[in-house]
């Protein structure tokens, strides 16, 4: 199971955006300096907060909030 609201706050901090603002609708599209330096930090702080090892061909392509959903709670599924 995923903890939306931590993981929403986790992005809003690392894309210093407001995480109210953070819906399906966020994306690499959507965010303005959602960059691939930024979204670098985003896998590695998901990584550490959630206590999981996202496999590389998943970090690069999550790239909008409901693909981390997704992909989250498939490695947290283990």
């Amino acid at each position: 199971m995923v903890n939306e609201q931590a993981l929403r706050q986790l992005m809003a901090t690392v894309l210093r955006i407001p995480a109210d603002s953070i819906n399906d609708d966020t994306s690499m599209d959507t965010v303005a300096g959602w960059d691939s330096l930024k979204h670098m930090n985003l896998v590695l702080a998901i990584e550490e907060e959630f206590k999981v090892s996202i496999p590389d061909e998943d970090a690069a392509n999550i790239t909008s909030y409901p693909l981390i959903k997704l992909v989250l709670a498939e490695v947290l599924k283990g």
